[in-house]
């Protein structure tokens, strides 16, 4: 199969799921600022409003898939490096 497909198909599909991950995601926003608890409450559970909270319970998907776009990139970061390499030393 040629390279230049499966690059595409694989582009296509994740420039799908990250779509959908903005789109499925509630971005709560709000018209005033407000400040955000980081630290748990008296009774050691997180609040909704906490940073963690958010980040990882609300905005989870999103990170989950920022998280695949980055992995993906390191590993085309070296295999992009490697290729070079090759070329460097057959010639």
């Amino acid at each position: 199969m040629n390279k230049k497909v499966v690059g595409a198909t694989v582009a296509l599909v994740m420039a799908v799921i990250l779509i959908g991950g903005f789109i499925a995601s509630d971005w709560n926003v709000r018209d005033e600022p407000a400040p955000v608890p980081f630290a748990p409450g008296d009774d050691g559970e997180l609040p909704a409003d906490s940073i963690n909270y958010v980040l990882f319970e609300e905005w989870g998907p999103i990170m989950l898939v920022l998280g695949i776009v980055m992995f993906g990139a390191i590993i085309a970061g070296v295999t992009l490096s490697r290729e070079e390499e090759d070329e460097e030393v057959e010639e």
